[in-house]
């Protein structure tokens, strides 16, 4: 059974309440009805009630088990504007601007679950990652555990021609532009529990250079280093192996060779990149080339769960974010 098929069986043990931020998007009417029907989440559709039924109906989609609400009329938009001009008011927010943010899809969203009226949000289909991301952040905050939000992505491996089956987490694929050696140990920590949770495996954490112990010389392969001993510090707990190249974190071989000591010998299945830039790179590598999906980008470090799209998702990458926020929401 792949991880997916894992994620999704257990968001049906125990569905959560997911509304989806743009829902007047045929993706998202498409993967909000599949939820439903599958028992995966009970689902909450933001937009015009009559433009997202129109477009149901084009669509051959049966709406019913799935509420719809527009968040300009809705009798709940009042009561979430007074819980935003408490949260932000100290910001400068006057309870105007409250009004008429609340007014808005995706921070209508966000306040739902910060009120305890869903237990997750997923947008991003249409808004910008930026947009997600400052939203979640002003309105639901960050996990005490955590000093900043980061993200990841979960590599699914199921391909018969793929070397190795199951699941990896890369990270920081979509957020952090380039962290610093504090910075990056936290995404290694975050990215290490992400790993445990959704897959219920041991993580093996690879911190990624274009070094391995010591081969180059240079301020970016000292950086992993010490975001590397950093980690251990804090988490005597996770088998972790840094500063090393790609090869040495994922062929066993290899890592025998150019390796010493090694805690992960190869089997690394969380991936911490040294930058956005190489994240990015290095995760639309592995989905294009090789056929692996990418379900993402996913966000750790938030207070309640809270999950951003690729502009270019499709249905199935909707239904699979809205379940792993589900299980998510478990934890």
């Amino acid at each position: 059974m792949s991880i997916l098929q894992q994620l999704v069986q257990r968001a049906q043990a125990a569905p959560g309440r997911i509304v989806l931020t743009e829902g007047e998007d045929e993706r998202i009417i498409t993967a909000g009805v599949r939820l439903s029907q599958d028992k995966v989440a009970t689902v909450t559709l933001l937009g015009n009630e009559s433009v997202i039924q129109e477009k149901a109906a084009a669509a051959g989609i049966d709406l019913s088990g799935v509420a719809i609400i527009d968040p300009r009329t809705s009798a709940l938009r009042e009561p979430l504007s007074e819980l935003l001009h408490e949260i932000r008011a100290k910001k400068g927010m006057t309870a105007e601007k409250a009004y008429e943010l609340a007014g808005e899809t995706l921070w209508f969203a966000n306040l739902m679950v910060k009120a305890g009226h869903q237990d997750g949000v997923v947008s991003g289909a249409i808004h910008t990652t930026g947009d997600v991301v400052r939203t979640a952040i002003q309105v639901i905050g960050v996990d005490k555990a955590f000093k900043m939000i980061s993200s990841f992505f979960l590599m699914v491996l199921d391909q018969p021609h793929h070397p190795r089956q199951g699941g990896m987490v890369f990270s920081d694929c979509g957020l952090i532009i380039d962290p610093n050696a504090e910075q990056l140990a936290e995404i290694a920590s975050a990215a290490a529990n992400s790993y445990q949770s959704l897959s219920g495996k041991e993580a093996k954490v690879a911190m990624l250079s274009f070094s391995t112990h010591g081969s180059a010389a240079h301020a970016e392969v000292e950086k992993v280093s010490e975001a590397t001993r950093l980690v251990k510090a804090a988490r005597p707990d996770l088998s972790i192996d840094g500063e090393v190249q790609l090869d040495a974190a994922v062929i066993p071989s290899i890592a025998t060779r150019k390796v010493k000591d090694s805690e992960v010998h190869g089997e690394a299945n969380v991936l911490v990149f040294p930058s956005l830039e190489a994240g990015n790179i290095g995760y639309k590598l592995v989905e294009r080339f090789s056929g692996a999906k990418a379900i993402g980008p996913l966000l750790q470090g938030l207070a309640q769960p809270a999950n951003d799209l690729s502009r270019g998702c499709n249905a199935d990458d909707v239904y699979y974010v809205a379940a792993v926020t589900v299980v998510q929401g478990q934890l």
